[in-house]
């Protein structure tokens, strides 16, 4: 099949690029501004998948997701290379935290517009074609603090507004062939969970995470959760909150 996953370039989308890549998917990924990052997950996936036997195309193209009229032309550019699209991964995300008394605008609006017009922008771009196809498999990629979390109340909103558009798709497309399924992801250790995530969120996962010494979510697990959903196996799987937590789902 053909993936196509935004912000292929690091953390989890990089980690979807090369399973998917190793699993015999052609693939094209998006990242937003360094090319040395996207051509060392692109070199990744190609050893992965001459690793595992399988002759895949893979190409990375340079896309702000909030940016609708690039959207439009990098989409078609990628069809154009590829030809169909069939499993669409929305993972590009950033992060902007601060107390709400002292969020300013840009801060708001900057993680709305990335985290979730992008993953709108891309899919509505994408639909037609997966409609044509009769088959799409739609994967947007959530966090646990769509759920509420302290100094990030416009990236809380932006995931939680992601799994009503996410729901919204399954329901007007999923009789087209084409599922919508939203993934939330737990701790992994990525560089945004080392960069951005409060010492007070780790410690408390650590500690209550009821794992094997509490331990963070590998890149691949949640990978090989993409490759299910986007497999027959998960073709009856439509409009579905799916958590890869490790079984904790609340952070301070």
């Amino acid at each position: 099949m053909h993936y196509f996953v935004t912000g292929g370039s690091r953390g989890i989308g990089a980690g979807i690029v090369e399973y998917a890549a190793a699993h015999g998917h052609h693939v094209a990924f998006t990242y937003v501004a360094n090319a040395a990052a996207a051509e060392a997950s692109k070199l990744a996936a190609e050893a992965a998948a001459k690793e595992a036997g399988h002759d895949v195309q893979i190409r990375h193209y340079q896309l702000d997701v909030k940016d609708p009229a690039a959207v439009e032309a990098v989409s078609d550019q990628v069809l154009e290379d590829f030809e169909t699209m069939e499993v669409i991964v929305n993972c590009a995300g950033v992060n902007r935290d601060n107390l709400v008394v002292s969020m300013a605008d840009e801060e708001w609006r900057e993680v709305l517009a990335t985290n979730l017009d992008g993953p709108f922008y891309v899919c509505r771009q994408f639909i037609q074609t997966l409609m044509a196809n009769r088959f799409g498999r739609i994967v947007n990629i959530s966090s646990i603090q769509h759920e509420g979390g302290t100094g990030q109340a416009n990236y809380a909103a932006a995931k939680a507004g992601l799994h009503g558009l996410t729901k919204t798709l399954a329901k007007e497309y999923g009789r087209r062939g084409i599922t919508a399924n939203v993934i939330v992801p737990g701790f992994f250790d990525t560089d945004m969970t080392r960069e951005t995530m409060p010492q007070v969120n780790k410690d408390y996962w650590k500690q209550y995470c009821p794992m094997p010494k509490g331990r963070m979510g590998k890149v691949s697990e949640l990978a090989a959760v993409v490759e299910f959903l986007a497999s027959e196996g998960g073709a009856f799987i439509n409009g579905e909150v799916i958590n890869v937590t490790g079984g904790l789902g609340w952070t301070v």
